[in-house]
């Protein structure tokens, strides 16, 4: 099912360049499974046209307080009433002034100013030159907005159509539409303190070689982002991978299992949850060459010694016993073959209350996935499904555990 189905969102455009951008949120946001009613102010008007806005949200666009369409002439009343949500975006300085103030001299904050509060949530966008959005008054405004209820997203930093470079752009539709699927999605670890480890380790053997593994890192981010919009703080510990960080979830990156389980140490006494989806390297080269090592002519491939690398999952897992169980830990199990016998033998050899299993080779790199969880209980099989809506389901049996131990 889509993030956004059954979802219907009035999109406010106010004037600025990035109207542009509105264009593609809105795709999204119906791609998203949303109805979008859009309505735009005069000066928006100015940015991108009427036409462009209908075509996208298949619905005629309003921008007059008198559309004759309304048969009672109250078009601030029945566009908010019929809201889950009223998006501003972009939503210029002048016009967070204006809702500051409940000033209502157009339909856009005409009906801002009417929607139920306690059940119109009202999402702002601000989009602006960096100087307009450093100064003391709009900060104000910001600030104050906030305490009313509204919910005011973030600005993006970089070039900016006047030439300047600084904050104040519109965040990209993406990363917006991302923050909307967040605000709505239930919110069942709040309070909580995430800790994730995703990707694999990378094991040098000299300074161009080394041993690693397939692991691609989408699931392990997957759980971070699902963890976020679960309300959760989610810091995420990455291994050697090429992937986005989840917006709002804190990233630090490794290279080595050693590097891995240093960053955990540093991070897991503030964290609550601990989900192990790292594929960490069980063995590394005892010396890595300082050297490229290279061949001799000889026909005889050099000798490697390897020592075994720190379980990081394990030294986790019991130092949590010993705290009597204040950290929650999920370990994952990557294998290649007799997924059920080798998962729940890991499960006791951990000693964490749940082991999530899969099978390594048919899910590295891919987009999907099936997974067995597994407890002293038993199991449960999650069928295969994408990454993220594994992680969102792994993220509600989290809660569900932490609500039945509390």
């Amino acid at each position: 099912m889509n993030d956004l189905a059954g979802k219907h969102i009035v999109l406010g455009l106010t004037g600025g360049i990035a109207c542009y951008k509105a264009a593609e949120l809105c795709r999204a946001l119906v791609k998203e499974g949303a109805t979008v009613q859009v309505v735009m102010t005069e000066a928006a008007g100015q940015f991108i046209t009427p036409v462009t806005m209908q075509a996208l949200s298949n619905r005629p666009v309003y921008h007059s307080q008198w559309d004759p369409r309304e048969t009672n002439n109250m078009a601030h009343i029945n566009l908010s009433r019929e809201a889950d949500a009223i998006l501003i975006a972009p939503a210029s300085a002048d016009f967070m002034a204006k809702l500051l103030h409940g000033r209502a001299d157009d339909l856009l904050s005409l009906m801002c100013l009417a929607r139920p509060i306690d059940q119109v949530p009202l999402l702002v966008a601000p989009a602006m030159n960096r100087e307009m959005w450093a100064n003391p008054a709009t900060q104000r405004n910001v600030a104050q907005l906030q305490a009313d209820g509204a919910h005011v997203f973030a600005v993006g930093s970089g070039d900016q159509a006047c030439g300047e470079t600084g904050d104040g752009r519109m965040l990209e539709p993406q990363e917006l539409l991302e923050e909307v699927i967040v605000f709505f999605a239930r919110k069942s670890l709040r309070g909580q303190r995430v800790l994730v480890t995703a990707g694999p380790t990378y094991e040098a053997i000299d300074p161009v070689r080394g041993i690693t593994n397939l692991s691609s890192g989408k699931m392990g981010f997957a759980i971070a982002r699902a963890a976020r919009e679960a309300g959760a703080d989610v810091t995420l510990v990455a291994g050697p991978v090429h992937l986005p960080t989840p917006r709002g979830v804190r990233r630090l990156d490794v290279r080595s299992a050693r590097d891995m389980q240093q960053a955990v140490d540093a991070e897991v006494m503030n964290a609550t949850v601990f989900v192990a989806t790292a594929a960490v390297a069980d063995w590394r080269p005892a010396n890595a060459a300082e050297q490229k090592i290279k061949k001799d002519g000889s026909g005889q491939a050099p000798a490697l010694t390897f020592v075994e690398n720190p379980d990081i999952l394990a030294g986790v897992a019991q130092g949590a016993r010993a705290k009597s169980g204040a950290l929650y830990c999920v370990g994952f199990a990557a294998e290649s073959h007799d997924l059920l016998a080798n998962a729940q033998a890991k499960l006791a050899r951990k000693g964490v209350p749940l082991l999530v299993g899969n099978i390594g080779p048919a899910t590295f790199g891919q987009d999907d996935n099936a997974l067995l969880l597994v407890d002293a209980q038993g199991t449960t099989e999650l069928p295969r499904a994408s990454k993220i809506d594994l992680a969102r389901q792994l993220v509600a049996e989290i809660a569900r555990r932490l609500g039945k131990k509390t």
